[in-house]
């Protein structure tokens, strides 16, 4: 080796040892004094080891203003490349807040854009690891331009790749669309945040006074808005998140999801399960002790836990295949569909059918919830919503009633008519209009004022409800039209959705050719 060569290759090792620096040591300190992760340290806690291939490492910035000519910095802000998740490629990118507050300048939206075009060409899932403070305020319209150009890729990918946001920092303005965008946002208590407009700016239009936690933080998204999907207590649990979720998923739309060895037999029964329903059926109980009875080993990762508590979604496996799980939570509001909920559980049925998951559905609902602040916020196009995913969903859809299953509600959670494929039913499940109590105040509303005796009338409504039970609150008036596949016994309801999910593991179906669909937003 020559001099010039050694002293080329000495200069190569230095810059790269510079770029991995970032800001330099003082602002990793302060990163870490913050109880935060840099980027780099961030993807080396989420790849396989020694799996990251760097892009743009040597990429600087090229705006002259406000003097920023004087300051330029390999990297620019955020490490952008591919890697190994569990031995799966995956793209990736991470904000370094210690490079000018990881604001986005045009430059660092060209890196990140090549990583979106690459997992795109490859079909590999999209992950993103946001803490910046906003676009770079020098750069004017140019980082505006950059926000741009990654938004439209998160829309081209979507439905296509797998796109995961990890907030670990702030996320603010424009910033917040690109994770409203992908598919599932990971945040952290205490350190995360999201909002279009900063406290500050509140203050000043509204005279509002509120703290970045309480206008736009994990505990405000996961539980009020339903911005976030998961909130992590620590970055390191955010990133064990993300890892957890992709093995679920598919790396693109042409594949099936990665099949998952399990112990746990096919056929196993639980006979727990035959005295779950209570008598009484304004009796609540918990939809979780059927869903951790029916899944592999019990392992069950739920989407969106802290809003919208009445419906239950979530990943899990069943005989090794990846499932999507929808389920009415009887424990919460009765189990009852409202707007959250109905959105809730709408995205998550879109998706699931993007990515090949077939969908389970466990019923137990009395309806949509009445009332003005429903009727006024949209219910009826927020329904529709849940209504369109089914009906429009080509995955297998197993569906299987516990309780109740009434009116409209019945029809929105993948009954047959929305080509649900097995339709199946406990003995306690109630297929109806209604329940028998309010169906015979409209049936017999007259006849009950009529009679002024209050035992007989009493004796007549419970006449009249019996009546009713014996027609239509059981599951054999469906099933004697074809609309329930079979009423099975409760202790073999993994056996028989495992079975079914077998049988459906080769199904076809398309929907009309058309540009786009026009669903209910």
């Amino acid at each position: 080796m020559t001099n010039l060569q050694a002293e080329k290759i000495t200069e190569l090792v230095e810059r790269r040892e510079n770029a991995a620096l970032g800001g330099g040591l003082k602002r990793i300190e302060a990163q870490h004094a913050k109880g935060k992760m840099t980027a780099r340290e961030r993807l080396a806690a989420l790849l396989d080891e020694g799996s990251f291939e760097e892009y743009d490492m040597f990429k600087q910035h090229r705006c002259t203003n406000f003097g920023m000519e004087k300051s330029k910095i390999d990297g620019d802000g955020v490490v952008a490349g591919c890697g190994t998740i569990d031995g799966r490629l995956v793209y990736v990118y991470a904000q370094d807040f210690t490079v000018s507050g990881g604001s986005l300048s045009e430059t660092q939206a060209q890196k990140i854009c090549k990583v979106q075009d690459l997992a795109m060409r490859v079909g590999a899932p999209c992950i993103a690891l946001n803490d910046s403070g906003g676009a770079r305020i020098q750069e004017g319209v140019c980082a505006l331009a950059g926000y741009g150009e990654i938004f439209q890729r998160n829309i081209l990918a979507s439905g296509v790749v797998p796109q995961i946001s990890g907030i670990f920092g702030p996320c603010a303005g424009g910033a917040v669309y690109s994770p409203a965008l992908t598919d599932f946002n990971i945040m952290v208590q205490d350190s995360s945040y999201m909002f279009l407009t900063g406290p500050a700016v509140v203050k000043s239009v509204t005279g509002e006074t509120v703290s970045q936690e309480e206008l736009g933080g994990a505990r405000v998204h996961s539980f009020k808005s339903g911005v976030a999907h998961f909130a992590a207590a620590s970055e390191a649990e955010g990133l064990e998140t993300i890892k957890r979720l992709l093995s679920f998923l598919p790396s693109s739309n042409r594949e099936a999801a990665p099949f998952k060895e399990t112990s746990d037999p096919a056929g196993r029964i639980d006979d727990s399960l035959n005295e779950l329903i209570p008598d009484n059926p304004n009796k609540a109980y918990d939809m979780y002790k059927v869903i951790g009875s029916i899944v592999d080993d019990g392992e069950f990762l739920e989407v969106h836990r802290n809003w919208a508590k009445n419906i239950i979604v979530g990943f899990a496996h069943m005989n090794g295949r990846s499932v999507g799980v929808v389920a009415n939570q009887p424990s919460v509001l009765a189990g009852v569909l409202d707007i959250n909920a109905s959105r809730k559980a709408a995205r998550f049925v879109r998706f699931c059918d993007a990515f090949n998951i077939p969908l389970v559905t466990l019923v137990d609902v009395p309806g949509f919830l009445c009332g003005t602040q429903q009727e006024y916020g949209g219910i009826i196009t927020n329904g529709a919503k849940l209504l369109y995913a089914y009906g429009e969903a080509t995955v297998p859809k197993v569906t299987v009633t516990l309780r109740k299953s009434y009116g409209g509600a019945h029809i929105v959670m993948s009954c047959k008519q929305l080509r649900g494929d097995i339709n199946y039913a406990w003995p306690s499940a109630n297929i109806a209009v209604m329940g028998a109590d309010g169906a015979v105040e409209i049936l017999y509303g007259k006849e009950l004022k009529a009679e002024t005796d209050p035992a007989k009338q009493s004796a007549l409504r419970q006449e009249k409800k019996d009546e009713y039970d014996a027609l239509f609150c059981n599951p054999y008036n469906a099933a004697s039209y074809g609309y329930i596949d079979d009423v099975i016994e409760p202790r073999n309801t993994r056996f028989r959705v495992c079975r079914a999910l077998e049988q459906l593991a080769g199904k076809k179906q398309d929907n009309p050719v058309r540009k786009h669909d026009n669903l209910p937003l």
